[in-house]
């Protein structure tokens, strides 16, 4: 093993929407900060996600096996690159509802609720949506939470194809609401990601390192068990091993979980920061599905995504469901694809073209896409402790069962009733009342949240409300690990604006 001959005020682990963000907040401190990201940067043509060939190969997959609760392999849909998965997201950035952070009852139990409120996070949100360049709009949704300030660019246009879409729901009296996006507002680059936002600005300063192709294996106490002295990392076929006294892991909930778990020792058996044997447990992601509405004009299927809907976020009383007594628990949230040649995950529910082909009988892979409409259904997923990551002899296994599942089946009928009728004064859209439909399937772990939670009793969580491990008094987590609960809406900005309180605390820290 080579030791590193440079000590390190802080090593981060990891480059995406937390390490890349928190590494941006620190860099000003003149702190030696180290970002070992296990991939490498991504060129600008591998990152562009519209392309036909996206629905015949699976491009954007870990070239690694993980393995189901069955123990049947799969490439999971990950991104090991400087800037993580943001380089292929949506640029999607929502916050949670001011109620996501209480507890909720929903119809398969309750959303238990953060040790912290939606004020600890305002100002956090706030600064995240300024520093990703949100652009946005706060009016319209009525379940919008409050801002101090708004958005700092105006919301995207809607594509021509999709604004008679827009207004025939506002008809229904629905709250169709521009969808917030981190844009760099380039043409060649226009999605911002935290490589752009976070890790490039943070290599301006002298005292930030960053090294690509390093995995990370191993996290090394001292003989204490209290304190991480060592990171060991391979770098191509040789080992490493990098000293710093403060370590934060933002590897992703399922990676950072995998490593404190191949990381036992003798004072941590199993797995470190685990004496509340809660690392692993509770893996969160959202039970997402993806209804593709069907036109015959023609569109690029390169349009971004402008609009979304959470008039079923917290349940459906007002609806066709009212004459039955309404559903008074949470269903979730709907927004549009953009073009469906844009969309990642879309592409991994292969069902969905199949139906498209007997739908649209004789068109090819682009012209489906082309005369198609994408919207996800999205609804939280209850924390449960059997939905877990657990290694077993060097395997990374996804334990996961879906709950709340009546809840997102209601509102996949409901959006649907929503659109059949919008499509009853539409022109150009078809009135069979078919809507295709695909629900991601395991090897999807986008929203991914919770294997770490954050509490302040360290018998039932991982991490105290500064995300810090109750167990190691230098090991912090940055990354959706540390939800409690999932909200139904993309986690993305809480991770982001998450870093940037966890970097204020650091900074006071250091």
């Amino acid at each position: 093993m080579i030791i590193d001959d440079q000590h390190y005020d802080v090593i981060i682990i990891g480059s995406g929407a937390g390490g890349g963000t928190l590494a941006h907040k620190l860099a000003p401190t003149g702190k030696r900060i180290l970002i070992l990201e296990r991939g490498e940067s991504m060129l600008l043509e591998d990152q562009n996600r519209a392309d036909v060939d996206l629905f015949k190969k699976e491009r954007y997959h870990a070239p690694e096996q993980w393995y189901d609760d069955t123990g049947e392999p799969f490439y999971p849909q990950t991104n090991y690159a400087v800037g993580g998965n943001t380089k292929i997201y949506g640029a999607t950035l929502m916050r949670l509802r001011e109620r996501d952070f209480e507890a909720v009852p929903h119809q398969d139990g309750t959303s238990p609720a953060w040790p912290l409120n939606y004020a600890d996070f305002e100002p956090y949100y706030t600064a995240a949506e300024q520093l990703y360049q949100v652009h946005g709009s706060a009016d319209n949704d009525p379940t919008e939470p409050s801002h101090s300030e708004g958005y700092p660019f105006p919301e995207v246009d809607h594509d021509p194809l999709l604004r008679p879409v827009v207004e025939a729901l506002s008809n229904q009296g629905l709250h169709p609401t521009a969808i917030p996006m981190s844009l760099t507002r380039q043409d060649d680059d226009p999605t911002g990601d935290a490589e752009v936002f976070g890790v490039v600005p943070a290599l301006k300063y002298d005292n930030v390192t960053l090294m690509t192709g390093a995995k990370v294996i191993s996290l090394h106490t001292n003989t204490s068990g209290k304190v991480i002295k060592g990171v060991q990392a391979e770098v191509g076929d040789q080992s490493f091993l990098y000293i710093g006294d403060i370590v934060v892991l933002a590897c992703g909930a399922v990676n950072s979980a995998a490593l404190l778990l191949a990381s036992a020792n003798e004072k941590h058996p199993t797995g470190l920061a685990n004496g509340s044997d809660q690392v692993g447990r509770n893996l969160m992601k959202q039970s997402m599905t993806n209804i593709v509405q069907l036109t015959s004009q023609s569109n690029s299927g390169k349009f971004p995504r402008s609009v979304s809907l959470n008039d079923f976020y917290w349940g459906d009383t007002a609806g066709p469901a009212a004459a039955q007594g309404g559903y008074e628990y949470p269903m979730g949230h709907i927004y549009n694809t953009g073009g469906l040649l844009q969309d990642v995950i879309f592409t991994e529910s292969p069902p969905i073209l199949s139906v498209l082909a007997k739908v649209l009988p004789g068109a090819g892979l682009k012209q489906l896409a082309t005369r198609s409409i994408g919207w996800w259904a999205q609804t939280e997923v209850l924390p449960d402790p059997k939905n877990r990551v657990r290694l077993e002899k060097g395997k990374l296994r996804l334990e996961f069962t879906p709950n709340n599942t009546e809840a997102h089946d209601r509102l996949i009928y409901r959006w649907i009733e929503a659109l059949q009728t919008a499509e009853k004064t539409l022109k150009g859209f078809q009135r069979s009342g078919v809507h295709p439909r695909g629900e991601a399937p395991i090897q999807v772990v986008a929203h991914q949240c919770g294997t770490c939670r954050m509490g302040t009793d360290p018998s039932t969580s991982v991490l105290d409300i500064n995300c810090r491990t109750h167990e190691i008094e230098n090991l912090y987590v940055v990354d959706s690990s540390f939800f409690p609960s999932s909200g139904a809406v993309s986690p993305a900005l809480t991770v982001i604006a998450n870093a940037l309180r966890v970097g204020d605390r650091l900074i006071e820290q250091l």
